[in-house]
């Protein structure tokens, strides 16, 4: 049984695609925010949400490090912190 529905809503141009690039940067659709928006709302009844982006620092940092994951260039897990804290003067 499907129990999806559609919403229109009508908002600014400007709006719709700033939403939808910060929905971007943060790795998901904006369909899947307002969803969870709405979930949220229907939930608590409240008005309440916050995402931190990082700064372009981090983000080369963490696109770099997905990319030595991927490669298979990674440490850990670890057992201890001491096994760690050797990785790291490798």
């Amino acid at each position: 049984m499907d129990t999806k529905t559609t919403i229109l809503i009508k908002t600014d141009k400007k709006i719709k695609t700033d939403a939808q690039k910060a929905a971007k940067e943060i790795g998901v659709p904006l369909a899947t925010v307002l969803g969870m928006y709405l979930r949220k709302f229907a939930r608590e009844k409240s008005i309440e949400f916050t995402a931190l982006v990082p700064n372009a620092k981090t983000a080369r940092m963490l696109r770099r490090s997905q990319k030595e994951y991927e490669r298979g260039e990674y440490e850990g897990p670890f057992s201890n912190p001491e096994d760690l804290f050797k990785s790291l003067t490798k």
